[in-house]
């Protein structure tokens, strides 16, 4: 008997022996094809980049994996405990595997034969770590060999912490969330300190399967899920019964993250996700987790869009009616409820168009001698005749046709149209039926940008009308003709050379002969008229063309094309006189920190979108400001002198010259072609800008402390039409925005620097003021360059040049 019992327990100890070999060698036979697990020791996931605007709001958002990576110390202990009771009770106990969990889970699957119910997996946190990031989800008996193989070996190399870190921040979660702070944000809006009991357990519970317990498709699983999670973080000592009754009776209770958290800028924000990429590629910005800091300032940006879509749809409405976004067959009765349900059904398979923004789309069903009935949103409204008088026809070359008397001579019954609630029916809403007003959205585009001219930082930017409409930036990828806002800077050239304000120029006749075969080159006055001798001064005052030719031939066209090119407005302009009038393309933004070179004393600025750029560890990798502050670095303030920055700014022009082009440019406002502006009652100096048949117009002008260029014209260049000018359609744009912008600030005065002598001056002659005379002004003249009553006329003559002087300058 003792031989047979002996014999029984050596066999047993036998195929123990050679099972145990067998697996050895199985594990050795996997482990020699496995992928390197040390790689985890550097691995740094996806993870989100993140603009933010200056004053911190999130303005958007890149990446392939919505990802904010969270090391394992900043994650709250609940958070960890949760994932711990649900995913891996034993974690810091067991060696990778967990010997104990499967057998538990081996004999839960015994008991639950028959039952329907899903089967328990006993795969450690480690081992799901070694599939997430090296072996894959294939379901076999390999993949899971391979799994145990990886655990043993990662448990050896890593520390339990950062195993659990790689998990926590790499698991998918549902919805487009990888890693649990995602998760936190996109289902709750929460950071991961700020989750409730509920809300942890809910998340805890998602790694099995994140779908099967979307609170939005399978609530009662979600719920029922949560629960179980929050009993085992009872079980395990976690919370307490209390914490537990009061965490399962929470509903689970979705706040999706709210979209206006995100400030909205989208020509802005693409100009940014441009530079990065080409700064850093595309890699790092989808996947680099960057902190972008930009120089956006959500006030001045909402203020720029708001005058920029007014100020085009009013050019817009100046010029007619195009006709209906669509046509729909209306029912006989339409008034009937089935049919006003069918009108409603057709209107809704009706595309919206995009940049329709705010407004509604509706359909006309009636019309009268008082108005047109309308219906949209399921209800009826109305569009008053007075609502339509605007909507002449448009007619070709932006012409209008004839005066509109009834509703029958815009609209036809079955048009569907945009409309917007009558601002001063506001209180109609709560009437039968709501009165509304016609509108169109404009096929005019523009484009506006205010900056800092002390740093170069862009504060705004509205690159069209809607981005949904069209992702073209005017306001830095459209190169237009500026016309005669680039004046200032052929004046500035001459006042460099050594001329005055009080300079007088001939306005007569000009004339050159370009060439052999080539016509004769008449620039003339947007008047069409001569004004004889004149200060140059009235000459940018009143953007007279014949002026300005004179001076740029008497300078030469090489010293306007140089000036040009150090203010860093075109990079090689050819030297042709038509030049002087603006002919030479460029953006809005390049001239708009020409004119902050200007105001700024003459020191260059770069226009910049972004301030700072941080990795995803904090480090600074970027940042504009270059200038070092040692004295800026101090924890607090004890009476020490505020430190001293230096100015590394370079100097493009003296502060003399560019002062004087400051104060013709505020005459321009007070007195010249941009006075619509001065209602806005500050300081401020600007200069229009038109090419020839009113192609492009432009006002680019500044306070003391900030710069606004705006740009209006047609993305296909054609005529805006008869008298639309830079002081139609470009300068009411800016009088709005400067008008918003500077409602709280106070009336800064311009800087005058040390040299310059302010004279008293007769504005029309420029003489020196006698007693009696009515228009004088201050007059900026540098030291030794004081009028006296001498006074010579620069005359000009028309001269033979090379190659075409025509091209298409400004006018106006």
């Amino acid at each position: 008997m003792i031989r047979l019992i002996a014999a029984v327990f050596g066999s047993l100890f036998a195929l123990l022996l050679i099972g145990a070999a067998g697996v050895a060698v199985a594990f050795y036979a996997i482990g020699q094809d496995l992928p390197d697990y040390r790689q985890l020791a550097d691995y740094d996931p996806p993870v989100t980049t993140r603009f933010y605007t200056a004053d911190g709001r999130l303005l958007n958002e890149y990446a392939v994996q919505n990802r904010v990576f969270v090391p394992i110390d900043a994650t709250p202990r609940r958070v960890i405990h949760a994932f711990l009771s649900a995913e891996d009770k034993n974690f810091y106990q067991h060696p990778g595997v967990d010997i104990f969990g499967i057998a538990r889970a081996a004999v839960t699957n015994v008991k639950n034969l028959g039952t329907g119910r899903r089967l328990q997996g006993a795969s450690t946190i480690t081992q799901q770590v070694a599939k997430n990031f090296l072996v894959g989800s294939e379901v076999s008996m390999n993949r899971k060999l391979k799994e145990a193989v990886l655990a043993f070996r990662m448990e050896q190399a890593f520390s339990k912490d950062r195993i659990l870190e790689l998990y926590l921040n790499e698991i998918y979660l549902g919805r487009g969330s990888y890693g649990v702070t995602a998760a936190a944000l996109n289902y709750f809006n929460r950071s991961l300190d700020e989750l409730s009991i509920a809300e942890t357990a809910f998340l805890a519970g998602l790694p099995k399967a994140p779908s099967n317990y979307d609170p939005i498709r399978n609530p009662e699983e979600a719920l029922e899920r949560r629960n179980w999670v929050i009993g085992r973080m009872l079980e395990d000592g976690v919370i307490t019964a209390a914490e537990a009754e009061e965490a399962r009776n929470a509903p689970i209770q979705m706040r999706w993250r709210d979209e206006t958290e995100a400030f909205a800028a989208d020509y802005f924000a693409e100009e940014v996700r441009r530079e990065i990429g080409s700064r850093y590629g595309e890699t790092a910005l989808y996947e680099g987790g960057l902190v972008v800091r930009t120089t956006l300032d959500p006030a001045l940006q909402d203020i720029a869009d708001r005058v920029l879509r007014e100020g085009l749809t009013s050019y817009d409405r100046r010029h007619g009616w195009r006709g209906p976004i669509a046509r729909i067959d209306i029912p006989p009765s339409p008034k009937s409820p089935q049919a006003s349900d069918e009108v409603t059904a057709r209107l809704d398979a009706v595309p919206k168009p995009a940049g329709l923004g705010d407004w509604k789309m509706a359909v006309v069903v009636a019309l009268d001698a008082a108005g047109a009935d309308i219906v949209l949103g399921g209800r009826a409204g109305r569009i008053p005749l007075e609502a339509l008088t605007w909507a002449r026809p448009w007619r070709e070359g932006q012409h209008l046709g004839p005066a509109v008397e009834r509703p029958a001579d815009v609209l036809a019954v079955g048009d569907v149209v945009a409309v917007e609630v009558k601002a001063e029916d506001g209180a109609a809403a709560a009437e039968e039926t709501t009165r509304y007003a016609l509108r169109q959205i404009p096929d005019v585009e523009g484009a506006l940008v205010a900056l800092d001219p002390h740093t170069g930082r862009v504060l705004a930017m509205s690159g069209g009308y809607s981005y949904e409409r069209s992702e073209f930036n005017r306001a830095t990828q459209a190169y237009r003709q500026p016309g005669s806002a680039f004046k200032p800077f052929v004046y500035l050239a001459a006042l460099e050379d050594g001329f005055t304000p009080t300079t007088i120029i001939l306005d007569a006749p000009f004339i050159i002969d370009q060439g052999p075969g080539l016509p004769k080159w008449r620039p003339a006055n947007y008047t069409n008229r001569f004004y004889g001798p004149t200060t140059m001064r009235i000459g940018l005052e009143k953007s007279r063309n014949l002026m300005t030719v004179r001076l740029a031939q008497t300078i030469g066209m090489e010293r306007v094309a140089e000036t040009a090119e150090r203010f860093d407005i075109v990079d090689d302009m050819p030297p042709h006189l038509s030049f002087a009038l603006g002919a030479a393309e460029t953006t809005l933004l390049r001239l708009s920190s020409a004119y902050g070179m200007l105001v700024n004393g003459g020191k260059r600025i770069t226009p910049s979108l972004i301030d700072r750029v941080q990795d995803r560890h904090g480090r600074t990798i970027y940042r504009h400001d270059g200038r070092d502050c040692s004295g800026c670095r101090s924890a607090e303030w004890r009476g020490q002198p505020a430190p001293a920055l230096p100015d590394p700014r370079e100097a493009v022009t003296d502060p003399a010259s560019a002062y004087q082009v400051v104060s013709m440019l505020q005459g321009v406002v007070q007195r010249g072609t941009g006075t619509v502006v001065a209602d806005v009652g500050k300081p401020l100096a600007g200069k229009t800008g038109t090419t020839n048949d009113s192609k492009d117009t432009w006002f680019v002008g500044f306070s003391p402390d900030l710069v606004v260029g705006v740009f209006v014209g047609f993305d296909d260049p054609k005529p805006l039409g008869s008298k639309e000018t830079g002081s139609s359609a470009a300068a009411p744009i800016f009088r709005d925005f400067m008008a918003a912008a500077l409602a709280e600030e106070p009336a800064i005065p311009f800087r005058v620097p040390p040299g310059i002598r302010l004279v008293r001056i007769d504005r029309d002659s420029g003489r020196l003021a006698a007693s009696g005379d009515r228009h004088v002004i201050l007059e900026a003249f540098k030291p030794g360059n004081e009028p006296d009553q001498q006074r010579e006329i620069l005359s000009g003559a028309g001269v033979a040049v090379e190659g075409p002087a025509m091209g298409t300058g400004g006018l106006y």
